[in-house]
């Protein structure tokens, strides 16, 4: 019986202290609620400048509707003459550009810092008093370049992604 005794003191403390707290499970909702919190973004790109050996631009390609917009109002979609698409390209660039490569190097101004169209260096070296389009167009030195270098900024940001369906039906509740 001595040993009896022992085994129900032993159930009687176990009894006494609170069971461990399982971790909460991430349902299907929590991991959508965490999904949809994180900011959605494009990694920056570069885009090459032909022509112009080792010459790149790096390109944030984050653009939204309102800045597409106002890219064709400026380039004169609305206007009696039409959108200049040239101008349109010079825009999408100027706008999108947050630094330059040369030789797999960034290309920063006197004090360390990255540079775009806007920079005092870049108007200086294109000789123009305009960010966009005048230091776009003179940097590329040709408008097909310009217009390619564009198209491709666009299909960086999205601009034509296709987004596929899937068919609930025929998809494998396992995988």
């Amino acid at each position: 019986m001595a040993n009896d005794s022992l085994y129900h003191e032993d159930d009687a403390e176990q009894k006494s202290k609170p069971a461990p707290k399982k971790a909460p499970e991430n349902t299907l909702l929590d991991r959508l609620r965490e999904t949809i919190s994180k900011k959605v973004e494009r990694p920056l790109v570069l885009v090459e400048v032909p022509d112009r050996e080792g010459v790149y631009v790096r390109i944030s390609p984050n653009i939204s509707q309102n800045q597409m917009r106002a890219w064709r109002r400026n380039a004169g979609e609305d206007s009696k003459a039409g959108m200049d698409p040239t101008k349109f390209s010079a825009y999408v660039i100027g706008h999108t550009t947050v630094g330059f490569e040369i030789d797999g190097e960034e290309v920063v101004d006197a004090d360390g810092l990255s540079m775009n169209f806007a920079s005092g260096e870049i108007l200086n070296m294109t000789n123009t008093d305009k960010p966009v389009p005048d230091a776009v167009r003179a940097f590329f030195g040709t408008d097909p370049h310009l217009e390619a270098a564009a198209l491709a900024i666009l299909e960086a940001a999205g601009y034509g992604d296709t987004v596929e369906t899937v068919d609930p039906t025929k998809k494998s509740s396992t995988s």
